[in-house]
């Protein structure tokens, strides 16, 4: 992947929840020069476990072959349903990095409470490991796991992706469309 390139694509993928039983997921591709260049739609089950299968049929549905990174805002989105990145990467041959804006401790005790006896959520969740804090040129702090890419290319790419506050314009932009879409519902 060559960083500096202006087309470089990223696919920023979102989610619009409303406790409803299927969460809403958007993904859009975005060109390093902010330029939209393609949209993508799926759904994940409250609660469930096929956000992962999501994640790569929405990659799939695209048929493409340009897209350089996926942008996950958050890897544990509809009520608990667990995106498993490593996943994701291996079955698309593209890098992906997890995204999140605020600390915490956490969603172990969460998942256990909510899921006792649910070791195969717990376990993908805790495989996800840490989150390591970044500091944008906009002075907003994310948190960020990576797959397939190296932590200093993917606080690069956020940087690159982000043109004010700490959201990076794929990930914005893809959580407008799944808002939208759901709304339609």
């Amino acid at each position: 992947m060559h960083i500096p390139k202006k087309g470089l694509r990223a696919l920023g993928v979102a989610e619009s929840y409303s406790g409803r039983t299927q969460s809403t997921l958007a993904g859009v591709v975005m060109r390093k020069d902010m330029r939209i260049d393609g949209i993508v739609f799926g759904t994940a089950t409250v609660g469930g476990m096929d956000a992962t299968d999501t994640v790569v049929g929405m990659v799939q549905a695209l048929m493409r072959r340009d897209i350089n990174v996926i942008m996950l805002s958050g890897c544990v989105i509809a009520w608990f349903n667990v995106i498993d990145p490593a996943v994701v990467f291996q079955k698309t041959g593209i890098p992906v990095i997890g995204i999140t804006y605020e600390e915490s401790d956490g969603l172990s005790k969460d998942i256990l409470h909510h899921f006792p006896h649910d070791t195969c959520r717990l376990a993908a969740y805790e495989r996800l490991g840490d989150r390591i804090p970044v500091v944008l040129h906009t002075g907003q702090t994310v948190f960020l796991r990576g797959w397939g890419i190296e932590l200093s290319d993917a606080s690069r790419l956020c940087n690159d992706f982000t043109l004010e506050g700490k959201v990076p314009e794929p990930l914005r932009v893809a959580r407008l469309c799944a808002r939208g879409c759901m709304k339609r519902e």
